[in-house]
This record gives C-alpha cells, sequence and structure tokens, in this order.
C-alpha cells in the first residue's frame, strides 16, 4: 500500500487524549505477553504498528516505563491504553481499540504465544511468534538486563525502571 491512506484518529476514553496517525498499511496483530495483558487488564492486547514520525499527539499522554527498554502510554483520567515503544526505536505501537474506527484494521498474526491463555483463544488461523524468537527484541533485553535475562515481566520488575520522559520523536501541537 502506499501513503495515499486516508489518516486515522483516535484516543482515550474520557477524550483527553487524542492523536492523528498515518500508518501505510491496516494490519494489525495482538499481543499475548505477560506486561501487555496487565497493561490491558485482558487476556491480550491488539497494536498495529507505525513509525514514530507517522503518529502526530495532539495532546499528549502520559507515559510508563514499563521495563528500562520501553514505555507504554496512556490517559492519567480515564486509564485508557495507547501505546507502546521501545525507547531506542523508530516505531511504535498504537492500540486498535484506541482508535476512532478501529474496524479499518484487521489482525494479521500473534505475538508472544508462549504466554497466550489458551483457554481464551479461538484458532484463527492467523500465524505466531514467540518472544523469545525474535532477536532485536532479546537482544534490547540483554543488553539492559544482561545476558542471562529472561525477557518480560519479572525481570522488568526485579529491575529498577527508567524515568518516562518524552521521547525526541514525540509531537505536541
Amino acid at each position: 500500500m502506499t501513503d495515499t491512506l486516508d489518516p486515522l484518529h483516535g484516543g482515550c476514553l474520557c477524550g483527553q487524549v487524542r492523536y492523528e496517525a498515518r500508518p501505510s498499511h491496516r494490519d494489525g496483530y495482538y499481543c499475548h505477553c505477560r506486561m501487555c495483558q496487565l497493561a490491558f487488564g485482558n487476556t491480550r492486547a491488539a497494536y498495529f504498528n507505525l513509525r514514530k514520525d507517522e503518529v502526530r499527539w495532539l495532546t499528549l499522554p502520559r507515559f510508563y516505563a514499563s521495563s528500562k527498554i520501553a514505555r507504554r502510554g496512556f490517559c492519567d483520567r480515564c486509564g485508557t491504553p495507547l501505546s507502546f515503544e521501545f525507547l531506542d526505536g523508530e516505531r511504535m505501537d498504537l492500540s486498535v481499540g484506541s482508535l476512532d474506527e478501529p474496524s479499518q484494521f484487521r489482525p494479521a498474526e500473534h505475538f508472544s504465544i508462549e504466554t497466550r491463555i489458551d483457554a481464551w483463544h479461538a484458532d484463527d488461523g492467523l500465524p505466531g511468534q514467540r518472544l523469545d524468537s525474535n532477536q532485536r527484541i532479546g537482544g534490547l533485553w540483554r543488553a539492559a538486563y544482561g545476558d542471562k535475562v529472561v525477557p518480560g515481566l519479572q525481570a522488568a520488575r526485579e529491575a529498577a525502571t527508567i524515568d518516562a520522559s518524552p521521547s525526541p520523536h514525540t509531537k505536541a501541537p
């Protein structure tokens, strides 16, 4: 697809935080990692991935450093989970449910299937990937927590997190 797709708009439940996004695709994915399960209070999180420069925050969310390597954006008034991003990356994820029109996206895959809750999963035929098979993400965890780290919730909880200051890519009005 090309950059001719219409821009997308989204935000939180109460309307305090709003954004405009211009991804060049309409594919999303389910993340089943334990950290996303807790952040969303659900069995999985639905995201779509895009470049950070394809997002313009009309009102900035608050950020929570969920580990030394990543942060999550949310509304500090209503609690809506909005985003996930690795601090050193050029890409980020926005929550499909925060879109004004989430039906514009379709799921294309499952991520972190080793922590998928089978009783809450209906086989949809989509491909799946294990977190520990992603070399880039594994390398980020090892660089931040040491060579013997098992990426995930326990490692993040056992270590001190960094300050969740805005990234240089965060744009305010």
